[in-house]
């Protein structure tokens, strides 16, 4: 029977609203991505195009520019090489023919870029990156094709990456001067080297007290804005205080707090305020430089310390820790969710102890196959040179993404939103209700998948040796660490007595099934979170737009009382509503989060600034100055390491501890791939986080806490310092 009149108009008018709302979501995807091919590309917050000039035609020893022309709209920014307090420079790659070769950006002189507390340096308006091309002697062409893939961060309330591809065919012979009014204007906001100033700078309290004679005789008297090409050395929010004492220009320059570098010179752009360009100096800088804090090494390093050993962990007590951590590990919130569903399946067939039993084994199956699957893989990678750890798989975007989406159709499917047996084909629908026990199977694999982020207790030396030992060996280990996991619920399984505890089956197991449907929904609060400690905001906000198109695909599968032409009509609209959503976001999962210059990133990293970005020679130093090192070795998908982190590490009178002994506060974070951690991870024989070490500049070994912290565990290895 078809629907009554009302009911068919509404259905044509939200139709038509979801189709104009695809048409403008299809649009804005394609204009964020602006990977068009040609001379120009177009986004709704800049104009790029590639220009070339050849006054005197393509030939060797002639002048020759190419370059890439931003028109940014009103309002909107991108950055200098050194961008300031936050932001990115725009980078550029170049494709030549043989014997090509494009040179440095030559970059305009920039103005300052205040925001709030933070200063960055940039351009609005129009922006022309130029750089010179050097044509080969043997060149003979008729023609040069050009390609460039250029890459830029482009602010203003918020800020978009974006990039394009470039491609031009210059002739060889003919003059190319269409652009050389940009290019000309270009030249002339270049800061222009002065050989004749005489510059020097030195380091007081603090600060940089700098001194130039020989600037242009018109500057004399005037406010000048100085402008650090390197970055990470200058406070660049602090006032820079000057004056001109006769004919030299003398400031005083604050150091940044979060200064990672102690140059002996430093190349500097002064310009007078009002000025399109400046003039480039290069101040020799008289020490000492007061002490610095490294940036982060980018390879892996021996461990500063040692860890006391009290004695090597053998093969069958790594069997034996292996087994209880796996017991443990469904006590880690990560595996709740995935339990609930055991719950579910347990309450419904409590009554049936042969199916309970024959479901117990098939989720011990799940498990033990998965743990070794993976085991496998991760051993493999190993010995291929590959630097991974316990929980690698969820360092991928992609991965994290992926499950984000498994657990939302899980949660949907709780809370009735559609069955599974409606979307799947009939072949597989009947074997699923011919072999319930394949369900038992499938919840053990995804058990593991969640679960193998979070480190349990006595499973970090376990994992730290079963990585170290012969294959078999090693297997065995997760083997058993599987084991352990898939235990209790194996037991309760071939319990009779709990399952006669439990109520019959009735009505209230479908409230009870859709309750279950939240805590799948948290995990994928979670799992999104995570998603944006790995590929930052927008990621996160194009694959919330897929879990939507999703869910509206599941309600679509779902929804039995559609005719057959309108089912048909729903399911291409949510067909092509995915398949936007998935154009729109899966390019932003290759993205890489990047914390603004000077920021601790990675879960926890305070306004404060209390916790600094570990790295060894961090630790070094510190010890060296003979101040204790606490260090937290987390990620963002371990949920282990985050409840530590607000229980423990968060708490007042561990902090308070911390800030009476002078403690640096150090974050290993393994959210994303790190060879550098691993390898720390691997020195002191773990190989997953958490992991927590205090080191002391007066005791021969550093400290291993236990992975779930308690307050007083810290307090008690404080009050141990010597």
């Amino acid at each position: 029977m078809s629907p009554p009149d009302p009911v068919r108009r509404c259905l044509r008018a939200a139709l038509r609203s979801w189709l104009l709302t695809l048409g403008a979501w299809l649009l804005a995807a394609a204009g964020t991505q602006a990977q068009s091919v040609g001379a120009a590309v177009r986004t709704d917050q800049v104009r790029a195009e590639l220009l070339a000039h050849a006054p005197e035609g393509l030939a060797p020893g002639r002048p020759a520019w190419l370059g890439l022309r931003i028109d940014h709209a009103a309002g909107w920014h991108s950055y200098w090489k050194n961008p300031g307090d936050s932001g990115l420079p725009t980078s550029l790659e170049w494709t030549l023919p043989p014997g090509f070769q494009a040179g440095e950006i030559a970059w305009p002189t920039p103005r300052p870029l205040p925001l709030g507390t933070l200063v960055n340096y940039g351009y609005e308006g129009r922006l022309l990156l130029a750089v010179p091309l050097q044509v080969p002697a043997d060149f003979a062409g008729a023609s040069v094709p050009v390609r460039l893939r250029a890459q830029w961060l482009v602010c203003k309330d918020v800020c978009i990456p974006e990039e394009g591809e470039f491609a031009l065919e210059l002739p060889a012979r003919a003059a190319i001067t269409a652009a050389a009014a940009d290019f000309e204007a270009a030249r002339a906001a270049l800061p222009r080297p002065l050989p004749t100033a005489e510059a020097a700078a030195r380091v007081v309290e603090g600060a940089l007290e700098v001194r130039v004679r020989g600037l242009p005789a018109a500057w004399t008297g005037q406010t000048l804005r100085f402008l650090p090409e390197t970055a990470e050395v200058i406070d660049n929010a602090a006032r820079v205080t000057q004056r001109w004492d006769g004919d030299a220009w003398v400031a005083r320059v604050s150091l940044s707090s979060q200064r990672s570098a102690a140059p002996a010179q430093m190349p500097v752009v002064l310009a007078r305020e009002g000025d399109a360009a400046g003039v480039q100096l290069r101040l020799p800088i008289e020490g000492p430089w007061p002490a610095v804090t490294a940036p982060a090494t980018s390879g892996p390093a021996a461990s500063t310390t040692t860890v006391p050993q009290s004695s090597p962990l053998g093969w069958a007590a790594a069997l034996l820790l292996a087994l209880a951590g796996g017991a443990l590990l469904n006590l880690m919130p990560c595996v709740f969710p995935v339990l609930s569903l055991k719950v579910v399946g347990f309450a419904a067939h409590a009554q049936d102890r042969r199916a309970l039993l024959a479901g117990g084994l098939a989720y011990t199956a799940g498990v033990l196959a998965s743990f070794l699957a993976l085991a496998a893989l991760l051993l493999a990678l190993r010995a291929g040179g590959e630097q991974l750890g316990w929980g690698f798989q969820l360092q991928s975007p992609a991965f994290v993404a992926a499950l984000a989406a498994l657990f939302t159709l899980i949660g949907l499917n709780l809370a009735g939103v559609f069955e599974f047996g409606s979307v799947l084909p009939g072949s597989l629908a009947a074997l699923r209700a011919r072999h319930p026990v394949a369900d038992s199977a499938l919840t053990g694999v995804l058990a593991v998948a969640v679960a193998s982020p979070c480190t349990a207790p006595f499973m970090g030396a376990s994992l730290g040796l079963a990585v170290t030992l012969p294959t078999v060996e090693a297997l065995a280990v997760f083997a058993t660490l599987g084991l352990g996991m898939a235990l209790p619920y194996l037991a309760a399984s071939a319990w009779p007595a709990l399952a006669r505890a439990l109520p019959r089956p009735g009505p209230w197991m479908a409230h009870f099934k859709a309750v279950m449907a939240f805590p799948m929904f948290a995990t994928v609060i979670w799992l999104v979170w995570v998603l944006g400690q790995q590929a930052g905001i927008d990621a996160v906000a194009a694959w919330l737009g897929t879990l939507l198109a999703l869910g509206f695909a599941a309600w679509v599968a779902g929804v039995r009382d559609l005719s057959a032409r309108a089912r048909v009509t729903w399911a291409l609209v949510a067909l092509l509503t995915l398949g936007a959503a998935l154009a729109w976001s899966l390019p932003s999962l290759r993205a890489t989060a990047v914390p603004a210059p000077g920021v601790a990133a990675g879960p926890g990293a305070d306004a404060t600034d209390r916790w600094q970005p570990w790295s060894q020679e961090r630790v070094r130093q510190a010890l060296a100055e003979g101040r204790p090192v606490f260090v937290d070795f987390t990620a963002a998908w371990c949920v282990t390491c985050q409840f530590n982190k607000r229980a423990v590490l968060s708490d007042a009178r561990v902090l308070a501890d911390f800030e009476a002994r002078r403690v640096l506060l150090l974050r290993a974070d393994w959210t994303r791939r790190d060879p550098a951690i691993t390898a720390a991870l691997a020195a002191l024989g773990r190989n997953g986080v958490p992991v927590y070490l205090l080191h002391s500049p007066r005791a021969p070994a550093s400290r291993l806490l236990s992975e779930v912290l308690s307050v007083g565990e810290v307090r008690e290895a404080l009050a141990a310092l010597p």
